[in-house]
Protein backbone atom coordinates (compact mmCIF):
# COMPACT_ATOMS: atom_id res chain seq x y z
CA UNK A 1 0.00 0.00 0.00
CA UNK A 2 3.09 2.39 0.90
CA UNK A 3 4.81 1.45 -2.46
CA UNK A 4 1.32 3.08 -4.54
CA UNK A 5 0.90 5.79 -1.58
CA UNK A 6 4.71 6.73 -3.18
CA UNK A 7 3.91 6.40 -6.83
CA UNK A 8 4.84 9.10 -9.10
CA UNK A 9 2.28 7.60 -11.80
CA UNK A 10 -1.58 8.54 -11.31
CA UNK A 11 -3.03 5.72 -12.20
CA UNK A 12 -1.48 3.79 -9.29
CA UNK A 13 -3.53 6.04 -7.51
CA UNK A 14 -6.73 7.26 -9.29
CA UNK A 15 -8.14 7.96 -12.62
CA UNK A 16 -6.92 10.68 -13.99
CA UNK A 17 -9.75 11.73 -15.26
CA UNK A 18 -11.63 11.45 -11.41
CA UNK A 19 -9.05 13.85 -10.54
CA UNK A 20 -9.51 16.40 -13.40
CA UNK A 21 -13.14 15.81 -12.92
CA UNK A 22 -13.00 17.33 -9.38
CA UNK A 23 -10.50 19.91 -9.76
CA UNK A 24 -12.77 21.12 -13.10
CA UNK A 25 -16.09 21.22 -11.02
CA UNK A 26 -14.52 22.77 -7.79
CA UNK A 27 -12.44 25.25 -9.59
CA UNK A 28 -15.65 26.03 -11.50
CA UNK A 29 -17.86 26.03 -8.31
CA UNK A 30 -15.47 28.60 -6.38
CA UNK A 31 -15.13 31.27 -9.44
CA UNK A 32 -19.18 31.27 -9.62
CA UNK A 33 -19.49 32.29 -6.16
CA UNK A 34 -17.27 35.48 -7.33
CA UNK A 35 -19.13 35.78 -10.79
CA UNK A 36 -22.24 35.80 -9.88
CA UNK A 37 -22.65 38.40 -7.34
CA UNK A 38 -20.94 40.31 -10.55
CA UNK A 39 -23.29 39.10 -12.91
CA UNK A 40 -26.13 40.37 -10.72
CA UNK A 41 -24.52 43.87 -10.58
CA UNK A 42 -24.53 43.67 -14.07
CA UNK A 43 -27.84 42.83 -15.06
CA UNK A 44 -28.80 45.42 -11.95
CA UNK A 45 -27.09 48.33 -14.37
CA UNK A 46 -24.30 48.72 -11.19
CA UNK A 47 -21.19 49.22 -12.86
CA UNK A 48 -19.33 50.38 -10.06
CA UNK A 49 -16.03 48.24 -9.93
CA UNK A 50 -12.30 48.66 -10.21
CA UNK A 51 -10.69 49.63 -12.89
CA UNK A 52 -7.03 48.20 -12.35
CA UNK A 53 -6.42 48.55 -16.61
CA UNK A 54 -7.83 51.73 -17.46
CA UNK A 55 -10.75 50.27 -19.27
CA UNK A 56 -13.25 51.70 -17.69
CA UNK A 57 -15.32 50.25 -14.63
CA UNK A 58 -18.01 49.65 -16.61
CA UNK A 59 -15.78 47.26 -19.27
CA UNK A 60 -13.44 45.85 -15.92
CA UNK A 61 -16.92 44.56 -14.68
CA UNK A 62 -18.05 43.29 -17.80
CA UNK A 63 -14.77 41.22 -19.04
CA UNK A 64 -14.46 40.16 -15.33
CA UNK A 65 -18.19 38.74 -15.42
CA UNK A 66 -17.27 36.96 -18.50
CA UNK A 67 -14.50 35.04 -17.41
CA UNK A 68 -15.82 34.01 -13.92
CA UNK A 69 -19.19 33.44 -14.11
CA UNK A 70 -19.70 32.59 -18.34
CA UNK A 71 -16.44 30.32 -18.53
CA UNK A 72 -17.02 29.38 -15.19
CA UNK A 73 -20.01 27.49 -16.52
CA UNK A 74 -18.69 26.09 -19.70
CA UNK A 75 -15.69 24.86 -17.33
CA UNK A 76 -17.85 23.17 -14.92
CA UNK A 77 -19.87 21.58 -17.79
CA UNK A 78 -16.28 21.17 -19.67
CA UNK A 79 -17.69 22.44 -22.78
CA UNK A 80 -14.31 24.22 -24.54
CA UNK A 81 -12.35 24.09 -21.29
CA UNK A 82 -9.02 24.84 -22.48
CA UNK A 83 -10.50 27.91 -24.16
CA UNK A 84 -12.36 28.84 -21.09
CA UNK A 85 -9.96 28.80 -18.86
CA UNK A 86 -7.91 31.69 -21.37
CA UNK A 87 -9.87 34.35 -19.56
CA UNK A 88 -10.00 33.29 -16.15
CA UNK A 89 -5.95 32.86 -16.18
CA UNK A 90 -6.31 36.49 -17.43
CA UNK A 91 -8.54 37.55 -14.59
CA UNK A 92 -6.62 35.64 -11.95
CA UNK A 93 -3.13 37.34 -12.77
CA UNK A 94 -4.68 40.89 -13.02
CA UNK A 95 -6.27 39.98 -9.71
CA UNK A 96 -2.99 39.03 -7.95
CA UNK A 97 -0.20 40.94 -9.80
CA UNK A 98 -2.46 44.20 -10.54
CA UNK A 99 -5.34 44.87 -8.54
CA UNK A 100 -2.97 43.40 -5.48
CA UNK A 101 0.31 44.24 -6.05
CA UNK A 102 0.78 46.07 -3.15
CA UNK A 103 -1.35 44.15 -0.75
CA UNK A 104 0.69 41.32 1.33
CA UNK A 105 0.58 37.98 -0.42
CA UNK A 106 -1.91 36.54 2.15
CA UNK A 107 -4.75 38.78 -0.11
CA UNK A 108 -2.93 37.75 -3.31
CA UNK A 109 -2.79 33.89 -2.43
CA UNK A 110 -6.72 33.48 -3.44
CA UNK A 111 -6.04 34.76 -6.71
CA UNK A 112 -2.57 32.64 -7.08
CA UNK A 113 -4.12 28.96 -5.83
CA UNK A 114 -7.00 30.44 -8.79
CA UNK A 115 -4.36 30.63 -11.90
CA UNK A 116 -2.43 27.76 -10.64
CA UNK A 117 -5.81 25.66 -10.97
CA UNK A 118 -6.81 26.91 -14.20
CA UNK A 119 -3.46 26.72 -15.28
CA UNK A 120 -3.75 23.18 -14.68
CA UNK A 121 -6.94 22.68 -16.70
CA UNK A 122 -5.35 24.50 -18.94
CA UNK A 123 -2.87 22.16 -19.61
CA UNK A 124 -4.82 18.96 -19.09
CA UNK A 125 -8.03 20.06 -20.53
CA UNK A 126 -11.15 18.78 -19.49
CA UNK A 127 -10.97 15.38 -18.73
CA UNK A 128 -13.23 12.06 -20.16
CA UNK A 129 -15.90 13.31 -17.73
CA UNK A 130 -17.00 15.99 -19.96
CA UNK A 131 -19.09 17.59 -22.68
CA UNK A 132 -15.94 17.79 -24.33
CA UNK A 133 -14.98 13.87 -23.94
CA UNK A 134 -19.01 13.37 -24.67
CA UNK A 135 -18.93 15.25 -28.08
CA UNK A 136 -15.28 14.82 -29.49
CA UNK A 137 -13.67 11.90 -27.40
CA UNK A 138 -12.69 8.64 -28.25
CA UNK A 139 -15.54 6.46 -29.50
CA UNK A 140 -15.41 3.29 -27.35
CA UNK A 141 -15.13 0.07 -29.62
Amino acid sequence: MLKRLLSTNPSQLVNLDVAILILRVGAAILILTHGYPKLTNVLAGDMGFGDPLGLGPATSLILVTFAEFFCAVFILLGLGTRIASIPLIINTIVIAFVAHADDPFSVKEKGLLFLVMFLVLFITGSGKYSLDGRLFGKNPR
